[in-house]
Formats: C-alpha cells, structure tokens, sequence
C-alpha cells in the first residue's frame, strides 16, 4: 500500500542527486551573508589573514551543524522545517565595540556563551508569544523582511559594498542576466529544472563571468586543503559584565526576528509553527549560539534569504535544507572547497538574490490578503510597521545618536517593524474600543478566518 500521500511535504526525502542540486542552491543563497559577518568582525579587530581564514572555517563549520540541528531536530531541539542557519547580523556592531575595546575576541566569546544560554532559556517564553502573531502581524513581518533584503540584493547586483567598480553597468548587466536565466528556467524548463533555476542561474552566470574577469580563484590556491575549528581557538571565553549586557539584548533581537522567519517558513511550507515548535527552534538557535563561542564564531538565527528560495522553488523537504547544512560541514573542513564556492562574483548572487528576496516581500501580501481592512485600523497597523522596519534600511545612520542597546534593537528593520506591528496590533484590535470606533477589540469587525481565529488580531 502507498503511504507517500500520508508524508507532509516537509518530511518528504526526496532522491540524492535532487537533494544534492537543491542543498547547493540553498548554501549559494546564503553563502555571502554567512561569511560577511567574521569578515567584518575579524578586519575591525585587524585580525591576521590567517586568522580570517579561520573564523570563516569555523563559521561555517558551525552553520552547517546548526542547520542540521534546526532541520532534523533531536528532544526539544530544532523546529524541523527547512531553515537555514546563519550568523547574525544584529550582532556585528555590538562585536566589533567588544572585541577592539573590552578585551578582543575572548570577550566576544564569553557574551556569546552567556547569551547562547540565555535564548534556550527564554525559548518556552517566546513560544507562549506566539498568540500575538496573527495573519495582520505575521503577513506584516514577512514583508518587511523580503523589503528589508532587497537592498543586499542590490549591493550585490551592483558588485558588491565597498568594490571598486561599484555600479558599473557590467555589474549591474550580469545580474540581469542571471535574472533574466532565472525566470526563463522557472518558466520553460521541465519541473525538476525549475526547482533549481536558482542553481542553474548562478552556473550560467559564473560561466558566462569567468571569461569577462568578474572572478578571482587566487584565494583557492592559498587555502588549506583541510582545516579543522577547535574549541577556544583564540583563549579561554573572558565574561565581562559590559559586554554580556549587550549581547543579551542582541539575544532578544535575535529571537525575535528568528520568529518571524519560523512563522514565514511555517506559512510557505503549510505546517504553520505551534508555541511549541516554536520554543524548540529557538532552543536549537541558543545551543548553536552557544557551540559559536565554543568554537570560535558568533550567534546564530534564522537566514530569511532562504526562506524566499523556499517559496520561489515550492520545494518544502526539510532534507533539503538538511543536506546544504551537510555541504556548509563539509565547506568547514575543506577551506579549499570553501574558497571556490567564494569565488562566485557578487553580481551573479545580486540577480538571484533579487528574485527570491522579492519571494519573501510577496509572501508577506499573500498572507496579508487574508486580513480583512473594512471597518478597522489593520491598515494602519501595516502603513506604520512597515514605515519604522523599513527606515533603518532607508536611512543606516537614523539612529546615530542613540545609545547602543536602542540602536542594536531599532537598526534591524525585521526587529524593529515586528515589536511595532504587535504592540500597534494589541493597541487597535485588542484594548477596548474608543465611543463610536470601528469597534476591532469587540470583535465585530473582524470576520473570523476558517479556524475560528479573528483575521485581524485574534490570540
């Protein structure tokens, strides 16, 4: 008897060679945000080229094992859906002030430890929180997520931050390309071609940059064949109140915005996240926070860029996503390996980078579309969010002036807009309604969706 139609698409396995094609595209998709975090922390600690060379081992070592943690889960750990783990950005300045003003990487380490542990604790909190993310807020939050990553998208199309040619129509002309590869697999190529047209792009796209000097494998021939993390490469974790302080508030961030990217994967994935698998993916992001400080790297989360794959492929196999944390092992343990994949030139990730980002901000209107906006202040909720998630990434220095622990909160646009989407959602659908108001809170106005929950702002 055939059971295949009992498997949830998330659990399905699908063959090894397809496992293989889908978990590269995943590590592809992630790859450049993954290794910009100990770029950017070890060349702000002015740290040798040996020592970048081995945070970055190390970092994706470890991502590799907090994605096979998050996707295959064991006990209490992992959420069990096709997510990717990366290290945080909202982490980055915090880090940089800790390691070149209160005692170098040790330190970082230390706050690290601390705030690793700190997630698995508040886990079971976060989980009960799930109550205030109704269709209003997760639609919301999702959108400000895919909006929020269009300007990588960007950066990358136009060569990459920071490069010389920054801008140049050739940059900008290869990603094009690629997108344009991209749309023309997903539309004409066979099924299985199509679930990978964002591996094909960034194929063709290589081997149409080689022979135009887009590319540069000098750093393959100086990396190590092979290159193992131990634990406390760089000294024994220093605990220093300061630094731990704001680590924990990068930890609470963190939470936050790894919610948001386990609702977003739930609805595309159609296994919506449950308070309890909810705590159990944080749990498994404080354990893999926890292992980067042990093993020289920083605090891991939910990488939204994959969740965009997720839902511009339709391809649902938590394996999949388990076999690219295989592939990021391996990148681990093989600098070499890892530097060819390094190679790939920023333009050629800007294009796909373009297609599966824009995924994500679709994803959040589609979810959105099952709210009801007569009668009520839901559209305000969604005009106001998405305003303060999206002008940190409109305006970088908006919040120069503030203290460190607001910036570290309100400079992540997915943070920032989520914690406005919830309070302005209790504040219109939740408190008791003003004389003659829409009347939300009273429940009125708000038809309820097929589960019996309020559209706009049920618990």
């Amino acid at each position: 008897m055939d059971t295949t139609a009992d498997v949830h698409p998330v659990d399905e396995v699908p063959p090894a060679r397809q496992l293989a094609a889908f978990g590269l595209q995943h590590v592809l998709a992630m790859y450049a945000g993954a290794v910009a975090v100990p770029l950017i922390v070890g060349g702000a600690m002015k740290l040798s080229a040996a020592d970048l060379a081995y945070l970055i081992t190390a970092d994706l070592l470890v991502c590799g094992i907090a994605t096979l943690i998050q996707c295959v889960g064991f006990w209490r750990f992992g959420v069990r859906l096709p997510v990717m783990q990366g290290c945080t950005f909202a982490a980055v300045s915090p880090m940089v002030l800790i390691g070149t003003t209160q005692g170098g990487l040790p330190a970082i380490y230390g706050s690290v430890i601390v705030a690793g542990l700190a997630i698995m604790l508040l886990a079971p909190l976060f989980g009960r929180l799930l109550r205030f993310f109704p269709p209003l807020v997760t639609g919301t939050v999702i959108l400000i997520i895919g909006l929020s990553l269009l300007p990588v998208a960007g950066d990358w199309a136009a060569g990459g931050a920071g490069a010389k040619d920054f801008g140049e129509p050739r940059n900008l002309a290869l990603a094009g390309f690629v997108l344009a590869v991209v749309l023309g697999v997903q539309r004409f190529a066979p099924p299985f071609l199509s679930r990978i047209a964002v591996l094909l792009g960034i194929a063709v796209g290589l081997a149409v940059a080689v022979p135009w000097g887009f590319t540069d494998f000098d750093g393959v021939g100086q990396a190590d064949w092979l290159g193992v993390s131990t634990p406390f490469h760089f000294g024994a974790p220093e605990f220093r109140g300061s630094a731990i302080v704001s680590m924990l508030v990068v930890a609470l961030v963190s939470m936050t915005e790894t919610t948001g990217d386990l609702i977003a994967v739930g609805e595309l994935t159609g296994r919506p996240v449950a308070p309890r698998p909810l705590a159990d993916g944080l749990r498994a992001d404080g354990l893999s926070t926890v292992l980067g400080g042990v093993f020289n790297t920083f605090p891991y989360t939910a990488y939204a860029q994959n969740v965009g794959l997720v839902g511009m492929t339709r391809v649902r196999s938590r394996w999949v996503v388990a076999a690219a944390g295989g592939i990021l092992v391996l990148l681990g343990l093989l600098p070499k390996l890892g530097a060819v994949v390094a190679a790939v030139p920023a333009p050629v990730l800007g294009g796909a980078g373009l297609v599966m980002f824009g995924t994500v901000a679709a994803s959040g209107l589609r979810t959105l579309a099952r709210v009801d906006f007569r009668g009520n202040d839901n559209l305000t909720v969604v005009a106001v969010s998405v305003a303060v998630g999206l002008l940190p990434v409109g305006v970088p220095t908006v919040y120069e002036g503030f203290p460190d622990w607001f910036r570290t909160v309100m400079n992540s646009g997915i943070s920032a807009g989520c914690l406005t989407a919830i309070v302005l959602n209790l504040l219109f659908n939740h408190l008791p309604g003003k004389g003659g108001s829409a009347g939300v809170a009273a429940g009125s106005a708000v038809p309820a969706e097929p589960g019996g929950l309020p559209v706009g702002g049920g618990q």
